[in-house]
């Protein structure tokens, strides 16, 4: 016959199984996902995409169409130009942000997006043998954190001269 320890005993395990957040960002360091927002997307020109998904982990899926890609959440369904801006979109529907900076440049949301899927990866497998009400309170506090740092706005400034001739 087993032993099977009282239920104070295991809630008492599983305490002591949870990673304190502050020490989930520091094992995470640069795959932090604000951290990743914060250093690599708000410092270039951005522009603002709004998102009406609910504030919650969502679970987004990229679908190809005829008419091009498109990322649905729930019900909704929000049309991208391309593949790496799907990625990218999908990583911050899955926190539940309703309102992201994209990089203006599409060359760089690529090798973003790489960055910000293998940090949600990470943390996924950091949370993996928590409880739900930890997990939420970890993605919830990187929501916050992506909306702290803003969304930008809504198109970016163009403020460059030009030559203009002088006839």
């Amino acid at each position: 016959m087993e032993f099977d320890p009282p239920a104070c005993e295991r809630t008492e395990v599983r305490v002591h199984e949870m990673i304190d957040i502050e020490s989930l960002k520091v094992d995470l360091g640069e795959l932090w996902i604000p951290a990743i927002y914060g250093e690599k997307v708000r410092p270039l020109r951005t522009r603002s995409v709004q998102m009406s998904i609910p504030e919650r982990e969502n679970s987004p899926e990229i679908s190809h169409t005829l008419l091009g890609i498109e990322m649905k959440v729930g019900k909704l369904r929000i049309a991208t130009p391309d593949l790496a801006t799907a990625r990218y979109l999908r990583v911050f529907a899955r926190l539940g942000c309703s309102e992201v900076a994209v990089p203006y440049d599409i060359s760089k949301i690529s090798g973003i997006a790489d960055l910000l899927e293998t940090g949600w990866q990470r943390m996924n497998l950091m949370l993996e043998g928590t409880t739900k009400r930890y997990r939420n309170r970890v993605i919830k506090t990187a929501r916050s954190e992506v909306a702290d740092l803003g969304a930008g706005e809504m198109m970016p400034e163009f403020n460059t001269r030009t030559k203009q001739r002088s006839d």
